[in-house]
């Protein structure tokens, strides 16, 4: 009896002692809650996580990885039982729910609300009983370089916060168009945890520009087409609607992201999340994503808050949803796993037209007081609310087939370095091996004139498959498909994907002619050539009977020759990574 007697007084006492910490971490405020036009500085930002975690024993902050600014990334575990990767969460049956922040640090807001989110999850006894099952984990500022580039006007249409952040990181690069070329040590970071995680959720905070309407909080969603279909149906027909109904009941209604044509009367359309984009580089996991979208000309108090929501309505779906999205998750896995045929590179169905309910205000024209000229601005006098288009069904317009195996040679390490942050699985020849491959020969490709974000991005590539023998050495790496990350490994592999390696520059040394000829020197192997190959001759003379400039040069008849004969090189214009089914 006595022991029974102490066990209740030591349970009494642990529940005052928990309650007390409740109270204690409940008291924190941060810096928004006492002035609700300032967002933190980063170091504020990392001192009150700090002191967080040093109050609550669900609360792990680690420091993950390094960033350009010289800080480390950070990510914040809240679960409640001991958790250090997805691994462990999926073993122990748990959703995992990963929050980014400050990729835009001048679009703060959901910096402030996670702090108020996480606070809250370990003081709320509502909040904290929907961690059951859940692991969430936070990433406080990943731009930490932004944050720290702190000023009040490089968001010249944005009403407050007082001083924000700046949207180029520490090297001055949009981390939002960072996530496969990793030009940033963010995104190599990013990349890292993300795996390790392996989400089921992704949410990614922002702050809009454009139009001018009613709501507060816009939402860009994965584009359901480039899902798997059990995910893209999971989506469309249950994740959705019931965050939207969430919002609403909570008095911060939502509607898509105003990508408007011209104006939203106009009609809106679903925007294509390319992997280079967060919402996009989730896709290629099989994670669902969002990328709540605040309006830039709403209080900042009132964008904070409807963040705050928006991550809560997401937490209390996972609550009650957890299996059907498992079910989900691991159908798309499989179909990644196991599709043959694979979609790259999408297109707006124009003629595939919804409409939806918009609450907007009446866009006109007046004159403007600088040039004189007609200005657009919408009148906030008169409201509206009325149906609108809503084009949001893309169609693949370019697909591949998926080889067994792609083989890359060592010399290419920044993108085995990128395929391992993706826990891509990667073997390497232990031999140096012949072997009969097939070749993309890159025909045509356009390239910018000026330069985004860091690179000459190629677009619009034509290939020509070609079958050939190449020599592997030691070291070599193949990847084998029928990988959960697929998707991954065939966007960033296949040239012709608007989000590849080859896209994004890291095999332009193909592209340049090492080898040349002097023509008086060729000339008498041009026509040793020729007598020894009649059917180069023959092509020759039918190239020069239907191309009169031909006809009349001679450099060109040698080039000719010289591009179809043994001592052209083969390796100019041919894309390095091969396709092998053994």
């Amino acid at each position: 009896m006595k022991k029974f007697f102490l066990l209740v007084s030591l349970a009494s006492l642990f529940l005052q002692a928990q309650a007390q910490t409740n109270k204690d971490i409940s008291a924190m405020k941060t810096p928004f809650e006492k002035n609700d036009n300032y967002t933190p500085t980063y170091h504020e930002i990392i001192d009150y996580y700090k002191a967080l975690a040093s109050t609550s024993a669900i609360i792990t902050m680690n420091e993950f990885g390094m960033t350009d600014s010289g800080f480390p990334l950070h990510e914040i575990i809240i679960s409640s039982e001991p958790c250090i990767d997805g691994v462990e969460a999926k073993k122990n049956n748990k959703t995992v729910y990963f929050i980014n922040n400050g990729i835009h640090p001048g679009e703060p807001c959901g910096i402030d609300a996670s702090m108020l989110f996480v606070r809250d999850l370990v003081s709320s006894n509502r909040l904290s009983d929907l961690l059951k099952d859940v692991v969430i984990v936070v990433v406080p500022v990943y731009n930490i370089g932004g944050c720290l580039n702190r000023t009040s006007t490089s968001r010249a249409n944005q009403l407050g916060p007082e001083a924000y952040g700046f949207r180029g990181n520490a090297k001055n690069l949009d981390l939002n168009r960072d996530f496969i070329k990793c030009d940033s040590e963010n995104a190599l970071s990013f990349n890292q945890l993300f795996s390790k995680w392996d989400p089921d959720i992704f949410v990614d905070t922002h702050t809009s520009n454009g139009a001018d309407y009613q709501y507060t909080m816009t939402l860009i969603p994965t584009q359901k087409d480039k899902l798997e279909k059990p995910l893209s149906d999971y989506l469309t027909e249950q994740l959705l609607p019931d965050l939207y109904k969430k919002m609403d009941t909570k008095g911060y209604e939502m509607t898509p992201y105003v990508y408007a044509r011209e104006t939203p009367d106009d009609g809106i359309m679903g925007f294509l999340d390319l992997p280079r984009y967060s919402s996009g580089y989730a896709a290629l996991h099989n994670t669902l994503s969002f990328m709540p979208e605040t309006h830039m000309l709403k209080p900042y108090k009132d964008r904070v808050i409807s963040t705050y929501l928006f991550l809560e309505s997401v937490l209390e779906h996972l609550f009650t949803n957890k299996e059907a999205l498992h079910s989900a998750r691991e159908k798309s896995k499989e179909n990644t796993r196991n599709i043959r045929t694979v979609g790259i590179n999408w297109e707006l169905e124009r003629d595939v037209i919804d409409t939806l309910k918009f609450k907007g205000y009446e866009a006109k024209y007046k004159p403007s007081e600088v040039s004189g000229l007609d200005r657009l601005y919408y009148d906030r006098n008169e409201p509206f609310e009325k149906e609108i288009k809503h084009f949001n069904t893309y169609k693949v317009f370019k697909e591949v087939q998926k080889p067994k195996a792609y083989i890359i040679p060592q010399a290419y390490r920044k993108v085995i370095q990128r395929l391992e942050a993706n826990n891509v699985k990667i073997d390497r020849f232990e031999n140096d091996s012949i072997l009969t491959v097939t070749a993309y020969i890159i025909k045509d490709f356009e390239t910018t004139n000026s330069p985004y974000e860091g690179h000459y991005l190629h677009s619009n590539t034509v290939v020509e498959e070609k079958e050939i023998q190449i020599k592997v050495f030691a070291g070599d790496h193949i990847v084998y498909t029928g990988q959960d990350m697929d998707q991954y490994i065939v966007h960033t592999l296949e040239p012709q994907s608007p989000d590849s390696y080859f896209a994004w520059n890291f095999m332009d040394g193909i592209l340049m002619q090492k080898e040349h000829f002097s023509p008086y020197v060729f000339e008498d192997t041009a026509a040793k050539l020729l007598k020894e190959n009649p059917d180069l001759k023959k092509s020759l003379e039918e190239k020069k009977q239907n191309d009169s400039d031909f006809a009349q040069n001679g450099y060109l008849q040698l080039l000719f020759i010289y591009q179809n004969s043994p001592y052209y090189e083969g390796t100019h214009m041919r894309y390095p990574i091969f396709k092998y089914s053994e």
